[in-house]
């Protein structure tokens, strides 16, 4: 089972915390860890990209010339795709990008995200982390007790709006709890600061 040390707000170690080895101590999958956060940034396309068919351009409501004996090419419209100012053929139409992997993919894709941060030494358990008002300094107090200067995600067991937006000004610092983490945002951030309650209630759900 991974060991890690266990830190207080201070910064300070009061002890040590096995993590469940099924979760944080399994060899990362990189195939399934590719193929999770292409899937996630494939969710968040817009998909809104348009462009207009002949149906949709305006004009072209009558044949620019008479079908035979001009000497010129037929036409049926001065909005087919060959003239200035016609549609557009085969273009992008608006769409929904998003797809699903199946759950057991999804599941490992996590597990092997937060082995890896595990392996990498990226992952700092606190004790607990308590903040009674909203104030940005006391995220960055946390982070300096902790001697982190890199991107950071922070994730407590429950919601907690009072660490979210004490954490909201700061560009590098993202808040989430247990139930919301996924494997982009675990990748995306060079540090994980994780409270006992979560990594023990994480550990339960994904073994």
């Amino acid at each position: 089972m991974p060991k890690l040390a266990l830190y207080n707000q201070s910064g300070s170690q009061v002890g040590d915390i096995e993590l469940n080895d099924a979760v944080f101590g399994i060899e990362p999958n990189t195939h399934v860890l590719h193929d999770a956060v292409v899937m996630q940034q494939a969710s968040k396309r817009q998909g809104t990209h348009a462009v207009k068919n002949r149906s949709a351009v305006s004009g072209g409501g009558r044949k620019p010339w008479r079908q035979k004996g001009t000497g010129r090419a037929r036409q049926g419209s001065i909005r087919s795709p060959q003239w200035v100012g016609g549609g557009v053929v085969f273009g992008p139409t608006p769409r929904s990008y998003a797809y699903k992997l199946p759950k057991k993919v999804r599941r490992l894709a996590l597990r092997s995200a937060l082995s890896t941060k595990v392996k990498e030494e990226s992952l700092t358990v606190l004790e607990g982390l308590t903040i009674e008002v909203p104030k940005t300094k006391e995220i960055i107090k946390l982070l300096a007790a902790l001697n982190i200067n890199e991107k950071a995600l922070i994730v407590t067991n429950q919601k907690d709006e009072v660490v979210a937006k004490s954490a909201s000004n700061l560009q590098n610092v993202k808040v989430l709890h247990a139930s919301q983490i996924n494997t982009l945002d675990i990748l995306a951030y060079d540090r994980m600061i994780i409270t006992k309650d979560a990594a023990e209630s994480i550990g339960e759900v994904l073994a």
